[in-house]
Parts: structure tokens; sequence; C-alpha cells
């Protein structure tokens, strides 16, 4: 994809030079849905950055000017005309509005250029952030999956099953 440019940020592809800073958020995820993606060492980042590189779902986000990696953010095509969205930062530039930002760029992206017609997010019952980020966005909460997914176990072995919330948004309310 060509790079999508804001006033503080810089979305583009993954590339090589990506891997430290992706390992700094990707350590110790934040959030539970992020767990699967859990980093061990920089080798497992770079193999990461490799993969990201060669798809227009995972767009690396970096800050303008400095093009360092700050976090990612996701577009998941479902053919004909929808994608499942997310984003995730680093904790270190959090409450700087730079994920509302790359949001509202790729949201504006995926209407205009991919013609998307719909734009929907999981968001877990714990993600307050998300939560308020997807309201900022102007998505609607279309409803709440109860025990719907399991990122964690407890001391048993026994699945943690979390509350999931459906957020989305229309390209016609998009651009109201």
């Amino acid at each position: 994809m060509d790079a999508i440019t804001t006033d503080r940020l810089v979305l583009r592809n993954f590339r090589k030079g990506d891997a430290n800073d992706l390992l700094a958020y990707l350590r110790e995820p934040r959030a539970s849905c992020f767990l699967s993606l859990k980093l061990e060492d920089l080798a497992a980042a770079e193999v990461e950055v490799e993969t990201r590189s060669r798809s227009d779902e995972h767009i690396a986000v970096c800050l303008r000017g400095a093009d360092r990696l700050i976090g990612d953010v996701f577009c998941v095509p479902e053919p004909p005309d929808t994608h499942a969205v997310g984003w995730n930062f680093n904790a270190d530039f959090g409450g700087a509005g730079f994920a509302f930002e790359a949001a509202r760029a790729l949201f504006q992206y995926l209407f205009a250029e991919k013609q998307a017609r719909r734009l929907y997010a999981y968001v877990e019952e714990g993600n307050s952030a998300s939560q308020r980020l997807c309201e900022r966005l102007r998505m609607r909460r279309e409803g709440v999956f109860k025990e719907f997914v399991s990122f964690t176990r407890d001391h048993q072995g026994v699945p943690i099953f979390e509350n999931t919330m459906q957020y989305a948004i229309l390209r016609k309310e998009w651009v109201a």
C-alpha cells in the first residue's frame, strides 16, 4: 500500500528495521487479544516484521519525521465490502492521541480508497481504552458476546472466557 501521512504520523507497510520497536510493545502485550502475538526476543520480532511486510493487513504506524514505529493498525478484508479493524500501540506513546489519528486515517483510507461499506472491531470488556477509541471514532456498539473468546487460562489450565463487544460504522455514517 502507499504510505498515508497525517499531521504527526506515517502509516506504511512494515519493513526491515522495525523489529526493535515492534518487540517493545509485543514483548508484553497489554490487551489480552494480542497475547498470541507475544514476542520472546529480537529474532522472533524480525520474523514477525518480515511476515507483516508481505501484507497490507498489518500497517506500521510511525512518528512522522523520525520514522519510529510506535504501533500498528490492522484491517482484514471480508468480501465483498467489510473490514475487521483494530490497533495495538506501544504504551510509552499512550495518551497523545496517536491511536485516534492513525485509526481515523485508516478508516478514511478504507472508506475512500477501498470502498469499504462497513468496518467493525471486537473489543474485550476490560479494554476500556479501545472502547473509548471506538466511540471517539463514532463507531456504535452493536452488542456484547458473552464469554466469547479465551486468551488465557487459570492456574488449573481452564480457559478464562472474556466478554467481547462488537463496534461498527458504515461508510454512510462516516461521511455524514
